[in-house]
């Protein structure tokens, strides 16, 4: 007992994570606020339910040593496979499809995503891979760490979530960069998945039926956001709609905003679709205005370079990767769930961390809060083996 008192009080010291932590909270009250606007009874339920768990699991989170969070990380990474896989097996009990995809594993709690999990896992385990080792300085170094992506990447694209798959490439990359990965081997991954994309969307627009890559639905949502951005609107009625509703919105908020009620009138006289998870920041921004947004992204602005300055001041190497990891995570969702709110990307079902409606989003993003408490308040050892630092700062171009 006396243990974990002490751990307690080295948590409550000053902490780099903290700010991380206001941060999150600042958005899920942001959040709470925007879902009450055109779904009140979803916001009790995430405030009266979903927000007391979430903060009780960033406290248990937060009280185990980095060496026990990393010890468990395969476990956990194993665990959740195990339901990744579950989700797939046809008739499985408790998985429901909805909107065409087995992504949920309906308890009598809640519905679990186990998506969600496998992001967090993810995480943890690659940080625990890469904390000592040097062989991701080859190029075929590189292969192991983009099969402990690609695993959990397949099982979720046969859900299908396509919005949750793609935020483990990213991820990977930041977290390689941080451990040392020479950049040109980073870069030329990247140019080789830029071209991948930019095939399929180029098969996407001028390709075939029978040569379609994509499934339907998919395939439409980029031709439907090509066309709004060349000032096409005759998708606006079908698979446009969503996006054209979103950015319409958006433009109606203006600079400060139009109030509760006459925002909760807009959302609905527009008919916006999953105004309270994913299509949330339209929401937000028609309340609050440009202004509003500015908030909101400058919240997430410091939740980042909170993780970022815990993973600089950190001398344990799994620690700083799983910060790291946990930052560019949430950068990248953020940025998917933004960008196609305002026609950059096309429409995929992602949520806006901290603030959109879901109790599995918001208790696993409130873990990596609470992870990151723990390894901002961690001691250095003093016989801790050398992590995977390098004598000169330009290594990683070599």
């Amino acid at each position: 007992m006396a243990e974990v008192w002490q751990r307690l009080f080295a948590l409550l010291r000053p902490n780099a994570a903290w700010y991380a932590a206001l941060a999150a909270g600042l958005l899920t009250l942001i959040g709470v606020e925007a879902i009450r606007t055109v779904e009140p009874g979803y916001a009790a339920i995430q405030w009266q339910r979903w927000v007391p768990v979430a903060v009780v699991a960033m406290v248990l989170s937060a009280l185990p040593h980095p060496k026990v969070v990393g010890w468990l990380s395969w476990p956990a990474a194993l665990g959740v496979l195990i339901l990744l896989v579950y989700l797939l097996i046809p008739g499985a009990p408790f998985v429901p499809r909805i909107n065409g995809a087995t992504s949920w594993i309906a308890t009598p709690v809640m519905r679990v995503q186990p998506a969600e999990a496998a992001k967090l896992a993810f995480v943890l385990s690659v940080a625990w891979y890469l904390r000592y080792r040097d062989s991701y300085r080859t190029l075929w170094g590189l292969l192991i760490p983009f099969a402990i992506m690609l695993v959990p990447v397949g099982l979720i694209l046969k859900q299908p979530d396509l919005g949750s798959a793609l935020l483990f490439g990213p991820t990977l990359f930041a977290m390689l960069v941080a451990a040392g990965a020479r950049l040109w081997h980073i870069f030329s991954l990247l140019g080789l998945g830029v071209g991948a994309v930019a095939i399929v969307v180029a098969i996407c627009l001028f390709a075939p039926p029978e040569l379609q890559v994509l499934r339907p639905h998919q395939q439409a949502r980029i031709v439907s956001m090509v066309s709004l951005a060349s000032g096409d609107t005759s998708s606006v009625n079908d698979e446009g709609f969503q996006q054209d509703t979103a950015m319409t919105l958006i433009g109606a908020g203006g600079v400060a905003g139009n109030g509760a009620e006459r925002a909760s009138v807009l959302v609905r006289y527009n008919y916006l679709p999953h105004d309270h998870n994913d299509m949330v920041f339209a929401v937000v921004v028609n309340r609050w205005g440009l202004l509003g947004s500015w908030a909101v992204l400058g919240l997430y602005g410091v939740f980042v370079g909170g993780l970022l300055l815990v993973a600089i001041r950190s001398k344990d190497p799994f620690a700083r990767l799983a910060c790291v990891g946990f930052a560019a995570l949430t950068f990248t969702q953020a940025s998917i769930n933004v960008g196609m709110h305002v026609g950059l990307l096309p429409i995929t079902g992602i949520t806006l961390p901290f603030v959109s409606y879901g109790g599995s989003s918001l208790v696993v993003s409130f873990v990596m809060v609470g992870l990151a408490l723990s390894f901002g308040a961690a001691r250095p050892k003093p016989m801790a083996r050398p992590s995977f630092e390098f004598d000169h700062a330009d290594a990683i171009f070599q």
